[in-house]
């Protein structure tokens, strides 16, 4: 299988089946300001069928004490996501990996401090708002760690993204919506099978 799909902001039961048919590698639940947030509880209940066959993602920004415990607890993610600078004060629990998301201003000590192992997402300035990333910058990083580029992909512009960043994986969000915050089926399964032929092709050297 080529290439790591994420579909973000899971806050129903059609939008997880969606994801899971089309064979997405992991779902991102946010716990953050947006009409896609969800409670800690209602993430629980909607990650069960995902859980062994998809990563479970809780997507955060500045995210308060109490809010990780309950996070952490009740909802159990195999994956933390909030932005680097969030990390440096989070004790993550033993189960949890950490994937720090930098943004257009990358800072130098960002891209030094990255693991050629460590998957890192790259983001538009703001979460959510269906922004595209800067590709240059995100190019330039996915040669120094497994890049999850996001920001302002769709089914529409997701095959260009991958043959010019060449990143490790892609994110989705609003970008496969009928509406805000509202998933459509048809649109998850064009995206992540454009992505996989994408993935596909630049596996194989063609441009």
């Amino acid at each position: 299988m080529a290439g790591f799909v994420k579909i973000c902001g899971m806050n129903e039961t059609r939008a997880v089946e969606a994801a899971l048919a089309a064979g997405a590698d992991a779902l991102g639940f946010v716990f953050a300001r947006s009409v896609r947030r969800v409670t800690p509880e209602q993430a629980t209940a909607l990650a069960r069928p995902a859980r062994g066959r998809a990563l479970c993602v809780a997507v955060t920004q500045q995210p308060s004490p109490e809010l990780l415990e309950m996070v952490f607890e009740l909802f159990r993610p195999d994956v933390l996501q909030t932005d680097s600078r969030d990390l440096a004060s989070i004790t993550l629990p033993p189960r949890v990996v950490a994937w720090p998301v930098l943004r257009g201003e990358l800072r130098q000590d960002d891209a030094t401090a990255l693991r050629a192992d460590q998957r890192v997402l790259f983001e538009g300035p703001r979460s959510g708002t269906g922004k595209v990333a800067d590709w240059s910058a995100a190019a330039r990083l996915a040669t120094q760690c497994r890049l999850i580029l996001a920001g302002g992909l769709s089914p529409a512009n997701v095959q260009q993204a991958i043959g010019e960043v060449r990143p490790h994986g892609v994110d989705v969000s609003s970008g496969v919506e009928e509406a805000p915050g509202r998933k459509s089926p048809a649109l998850i399964e064009q995206f992540v099978s454009g992505a996989r032929a994408a993935f596909a092709r630049a596996a194989g050297g063609e441009h």
